[in-house]
């Protein structure tokens, strides 16, 4: 059973930056699209980003666009989540998902079967 393991979370200042990563572990999953989402305590779950299986199609829900980029590194079976500008907003549970249907990058939930616990992060203002 593939299991998905994100790590990076933390405590950061607004304006700071945090580098999640995702270990896919058995890499099978790295052949599949996959995503991050988060989600805030009392909210609800919030897409972030996607990336195809290729790597050559990311997709990025609005608030990340221009401070968020997801890339991943099949070799080490690590998808990262690279976040600039944090905000206070950005404050929430991170997790990562994947699939093994044949999807691009998808932002909905449900098109993934696999999740990670998740790591949290926090921006103080």
């Amino acid at each position: 059973q593939e299991e998905l393991v994100e790590s990076g979370g933390g405590l950061v200042q607004a304006g700071g930056s945090l580098r999640l990563s995702c270990l896919a572990s058995k890499g099978v999953l790295m052949q599949y699209a996959m995503g991050w989402f988060r989600q805030a305590p009392g909210k609800e779950i919030e897409y972030v980003a996607s990336i195809s299986y290729t790597g050559q199609i990311t997709d990025y829900e609005d608030s990340a666009k221009g401070r968020f980029t997801i890339s991943k590194d099949d070799a080490k079976k690590i998808m990262y989540l690279q976040m600039n500008s944090l905000e206070p907003e950005d404050t929430a549970l991170y997790f990562c998902v994947g699939t093994t249907r044949r999807v691009l990058a998808s932002p909905r939930l449900d098109d993934y079967e696999y999740r990670g616990q998740g790591t949290q992060v926090t921006v103080s203002s």
